[in-house]
């Protein structure tokens, strides 16, 4: 690239920090030129190890910004929970073409039935032998719950577990049901411990395969079975007891999330009890990081928790129980991040150093929404009408 334009690309990313007015950012530029940004000290830098060529992208600074760092153009010091919240408080730098505009609707729709079965390939099928390098020994991809932050991971996941079955109030012979089964230790573990009957429902290849190889090893093939399958293709004279989805709901998508509570109304028995448990966002957003949807979740939507809520009495739902786990989704990252870490030359080589980059940046900016409150994470467990049969209090849950 010319020495023109270099400055040219220089002018225009300094154009886009220009606009930072609350807190301090430094940038360190190709050329070694620094400069501050901002009304505060800065709080983190940002290093452009080249120029970079991304300039005409910058009416979405996070995709942009994302795709630098992946691409080793952009590093950063300091704390990324710093960098993440300037951006937060920094709307300006969020300002949007109608073009881009336009592109992210049509991204936004990538949520409907025909595309959802793709979204759900390009992340969960990359192989089980790349998640159980760094998930726990159950293979649970989804928030541990930690009674003591020194916790393992693996102890975390299994308290997860009991603690999302306890809220269920199982009892033997009752029909459960799992939409997005994942690698299948919560059906698995329902049957054992409960004496359940339990059915998971999962749109992964690779996830319904290992699932199923688990249940033969364990001789529980009249007691649990999965199924590969749209949730929304469930035959709705089968009716279940009690329904359970962890994780899953992210994938629906906005348009969808009056669709998936009107599907579990129809398959759930009357009085019959339900628990969701996702990552909800503090305020309604249309569409997001696409930097996120484009690479790690296409089709995703991360709802508020009053979207949900507003849900519930439309199908005729009573909400129970609600319970926030954000904290234990940020140390559930950060072992998910160590771990992934210790397996990084093996990453590399199986997938290249961009896709090292890209997931350890996911991991490492899930972590920080959650610490610095960006992301939250809800289990709300709620009854088809009324049920004057579950216990007064919720001391089986936490005993």
């Amino acid at each position: 690239m010319n020495l023109g334009m270099q400055t040219m690309e220089k002018k225009l990313i300094k154009s886009l920090f220009a606009k930072i007015r609350h807190g301090g950012l430094r940038v360190r530029y190709w050329d070694g030129e620094e400069a501050d940004y901002g009304d505060a000290a800065p709080a983190v830098k940002l290093i452009f190890r080249r120029v970079p060529a991304f300039a005409s992208a910058f009416d979405d600074p996070t995709l942009a910004l994302g795709e630098a760092y992946m691409d080793r153009v952009l590093d950063y010091e300091g704390r990324l929970e710093d960098l993440l919240s300037l951006l937060s408080d920094n709307q300006a730098l969020f300002a949007k073409s109608e073009p881009a505009a336009k592109v992210r609707g049509a991204i936004a729709r990538l949520a409907d039935r025909t595309q959802a079965r793709q979204n759900i390939h390009h992340h969960y099928d990359l192989g089980n032998d790349f998640f159980s390098s760094w998930l726990d020994k159950t293979m649970s991809y989804s928030c541990a719950y930690f009674r003591h932050e020194n916790d393992t991971l693996d102890q975390a996941q299994l308290q997860k577990l009991d603690h999302t079955l306890r809220k269920l109030d199982l009892h033997p012979g009752e029909r459960l049901l799992d939409i997005g089964s994942g690698w299948g230790w919560l059906i698995i573990t329902a049957a054992q411990t409960y004496g359940v009957k339990a059915v998971g429902v999962t749109l992964s290849e690779e996830q319904y395969r290992e699932t199923r190889e688990r249940i033969a090893a364990l001789g529980l093939g009249d007691k649990v079975a999965v199924e590969l399958g749209d949730y929304l293709d469930l035959d709705e004279d089968r009716r279940f007891d009690k329904i359970v989805s962890v994780g899953m709901f992210e994938h629906v998508g906005k348009d969808n999330i009056p669709k998936y509570f009107d599907k579990i109304c129809r398959l759930l028995v009357p009085a019959g009890l339900s628990l969701l448990h996702t990552i909800t966002s503090p305020r309604e957003t249309a569409f997001g990081s696409t930097w996120m949807k484009k690479y790690i979740f296409p089709g995703g939507y991360v709802p508020t928790l009053r979207e949900i809520i507003w849900q519930l009495p439309e199908n005729g739902f009573q909400m129970i129980n609600a319970e926030s786990l954000r904290r234990h989704y940020a140390l559930t990252l950060g072992h998910w991040y160590a771990n992934f870490a210790r397996h990084a030359d093996a990453v590399r080589a199986k997938f290249g150093d961009r896709f090292f980059r890209m997931w350890e940046l996911y991991l490492q900016a899930c972590s920080a929404s959650f610490r610095m409150g960006a992301l939250d994470i809800h289990q709300l467990v709620f009854t088809k009408g009324v049920n004057n049969s579950l216990p007064l209090t919720n001391d089986r849950i936490y005993a």
